[in-house]
């Protein structure tokens, strides 16, 4: 997989040059069902920008050239890149393809590593147009727009309202706020969007196909003051899911080390990705305070958190620098769930309910819930926000249209595994063969915990054959399951890959021993 390079351009308005030019951005492709299709994102606005191809793969002669700075020669290479098709495409979408404008750098920016694949590297590039071109030909889909008019859209939002996107914020806006002044480690990454939020991945022990698990850090400039009342916690700053791994430990402790002592931790849920950092935390902060579920609290392990904690539900809010950030029940992914509104920026913080690539699992031995899980969604879907954040991959500024996939990919696996049970199936294990055919066997144990969990939902919702029983049903799970899936894994590996035969049986035999420890202690933890 090659590295994405894109070119963003910053076209000064010659008639004001504090305003710089803004395109509409196209949302998603349509569902092409009305259920769907209804629930619409407000329009999003962010500078023109276009892919920036290799020279090898998109020859083109007149090439423009624009000097970069030493400070950034070794990082990009722009005489790499066919920079004349790309600009010339951005200046034909907004009508402008006739201008004559001279270009320069302005800056590089490699986004953080949220995975799977690499990261995006965009060049910012800046020029002023001739005064005669100055007129807008297509206002509805282009506009000028000042720095001090995008905080305000950014920072004093309202549901359904327009909405600035990311290249703006990191393009143009983080260099001038003032949050701007805190520092993560070196070897880190972070990414502020929307602003003043900031989102910092670290490897954690999650699952494929990601590595880290986002720290969402809020760090405002006001004060934190705690004489009101109706907010169930104040602080001067606050981080969500410190989740990383023991070997970025270090860099944890020097991001807390760098945050006020008044600091709010909030926890979305109990797995370890999400938890890992929480004895770090409190060695460094030990004026922090926990929020979290009560469900959540209690599957903590003790040594991790022994400062005071607070039990939420939700609908409580949190006063942090004298920002509001509403916590928001979302059970789904397990019982004891949360997200996190930030009000004045309306993100939310949707934990493991969505993630940047694929979809989420839910953890039925922690109370993963599908009813739960197709309520909390519609519920995300009226608030209306205007980027909706995981804590695996990148954020996503479509949220409506992110949600609604959602459903419509549950509501299908829904739809084929009644129809398996329709044509015969009585067992998870045929009912994951059928349903996930097409996909990797190596993907069907994780697969079987979303599909118990259907099953049970098709039964609440009285769909089941009146001759399927649930209770034989639930018999085939676990350890039947289980030696049914090696099998199959194993034979079809075999098949395929000869080589591993003999390791894959070995790794086998030992997996399910352990495994049969694990279910007879009524301990399976597969997350």
């Amino acid at each position: 997989m090659e590295t994405a390079y894109n070119v963003s351009l910053i076209i000064k308005n010659p008639s004001n040059e504090d305003e710089f030019l803004l395109v509409k951005q196209n949302p998603p492709p349509k569902f092409n069902d009305i259920e769907y299709d209804s629930f619409l994102d407000s329009p999003l606005w962010d500078l023109p920008s276009s892919p920036l191809l290799s020279l090898l793969d998109s020859p083109s002669i007149n090439q423009i050239s624009i000097n970069v700075p030493q400070s950034c020669s070794h990082e990009v290479d722009l005489s790499q890149f066919d920079l004349n098709s790309a600009i010339h495409k951005v200046l034909e979408q907004v009508e402008l393809d006739n201008a004559t404008i001279e270009w320069k750098f302005l800056k590089y920016v490699q986004e953080p590593e949220f995975g799977p694949g690499l990261p995006v590297k965009t060049v910012y590039i800046v020029g002023a147009l001739d005064p005669k071109n100055g007129k807008l030909k297509d206002v509805e889909f282009c506009k000028w727009m000042s720095i001090e008019r995008c905080i305000s859209m950014l920072t004093e939002v309202k549901p359904s309202s327009d909405r600035i996107g990311s290249l703006v914020v990191v393009g143009l806006l983080n260099d001038s706020n003032k949050s701007g002044t805190w520092r993560i480690p070196p070897t880190l990454r972070c990414q502020e969007y929307p602003l003043g939020v900031k989102v910092i991945p670290m490897e954690s022990r999650t699952a494929k196909p990601f590595r880290t698990t986002n720290l969402v850090v809020f760090l405002p400039e006001g004060n934190a003051s705690g004489s009101d009342d109706s907010f169930v916690a104040h602080g001067e700053a606050l981080i969500v899911d410190p989740g990383c791994k023991s070997a970025s430990y270090e860099q944890l402790k020097e991001i807390i080390a760098a945050l006020p002592r008044k600091l709010v931790v909030f926890v979305t849920h109990h797995h370890n990705d999400h938890v890992d950092g929480l004895s770090v935390v409190q060695k460094y902060s030990p004026d922090a305070c926990l929020l979290a579920h009560e469900n959540t609290i209690r599957r903590i392990r003790k040594d991790d958190w022994t400062l005071p904690y607070v039990s939420v539900s939700g609908s409580e809010e949190i006063s942090i620098g004298g920002q509001r950030l509403r916590i928001i029940s979302a059970p789904g992914h397990t019982d004891g769930h949360m997200a996190l509104l930030h009000v004045s920026t309306n993100s939310l913080i949707v934990g493991d309910h969505c993630v940047g690539q694929g979809s989420a699992l839910l953890d039925g031995a922690s109370g993963g819930n599908m009813k739960d899980y197709f309520e909390t969604t519609y519920k995300f879907i009226e608030l209306s926000p205007h980027a909706l954040i995981p804590m695996h991959g990148r954020t996503n500024i479509w949220p409506k249209h992110m949600l609604c996939g959602y459903l419509k990919n549950r509501r299908q696996r829904e739809s084929t595994i009644l129809k398996a049970i329709e044509n015969g199936a009585k067992t998870l294990f045929d009912i994951v063969a059928y349903t996930y055919a097409d996909v990797d066997r190596s993907l069907w144990f994780y697969a079987s915990s979303n599909v118990k969990l259907h099953v049970d939902h098709l039964a609440q919702q009285d769909k089941l054959p009146s001759d399927f029983s649930v209770q034989k049903f639930q018999a085939t799970c676990g350890l039947r399951f289980l030696f049914r899936w090696v099998l199959e894994y194993s034979s079809n590996t075999i098949k395929h890959h000869p080589v591993r035969a003999s390791l894959l049986v070995g790794t086998g035999a030992v997996a399910i021993g352990y495994l049969a420890v694990s279910f007879s202690a009524k301990k399976q933890r597969f997350f």
